[in-house]
């Protein structure tokens, strides 16, 4: 899909990739260092981590159309490439999120895991989280100057806004 309702298919799925994916790493920290929340949320942070993995490929392809239809420029490489990182990212909240599930699991049917493993898993989780959300910063960052940096700005007055 390259344009949706006319508009760019990249510059609509690009903001479920900006909330689902530092949202989804949120979730799975918090399951990751709180049992409690693990109990009850681990389920919604397997089905976001996968809604994120199948998401940015999409995100990314529209991306790539949306590049061969604009003005070529340093900024824009930046974030194309930066961009086809983030399927990285997402695949590793799908990990982060299984390894969840498996703790989980483990401890529902009252084997759970060992102290040192659940430790391992938090800290992946919490390595994976912190990563995801910022290349999700670093590449929002570089798509707005991308986007935005040659736009000279209108005085607020010219605006029309009153203030």
């Amino acid at each position: 899909m390259s344009t949706f309702n006319g508009l760019p298919a990249h510059v609509l799925f690009v903001h479920f990739i900006v909330v689902l994916a530092p949202l989804t790493a949120a979730l799975a920290i918090l399951c990751a260092v709180w049992p409690a929340a693990r109990q009850r949320l681990v389920w919604l942070v397997a089905a976001l981590s996968l809604l994120t993995a199948v998401l940015t490929p999409l995100t990314t392809e529209a991306g790539e159309w949306l590049e061969h239809r604009v003005e070529r420029s340093a900024l824009l490489h930046t974030h194309t490439e930066l961009g086809d990182t983030m399927v990285y990212f997402a695949l590793a909240l799908v990990i982060a999120a299984a390894l969840l599930v498996v703790v989980h699991l483990r401890a529902s049917r009252g084997k759970p895991v060992s102290t040192a493993l659940s430790a391992i898993i938090a800290v992946f989780v919490a390595v994976a989280g912190v990563a995801t959300v910022i290349q999700v910063y670093r590449i929002g960052d570089s798509g707005a100057k991308a986007t935005w940096a040659d736009i000279p700005l209108v005085p607020a007055a010219s605006a029309g806004d009153g203030d």
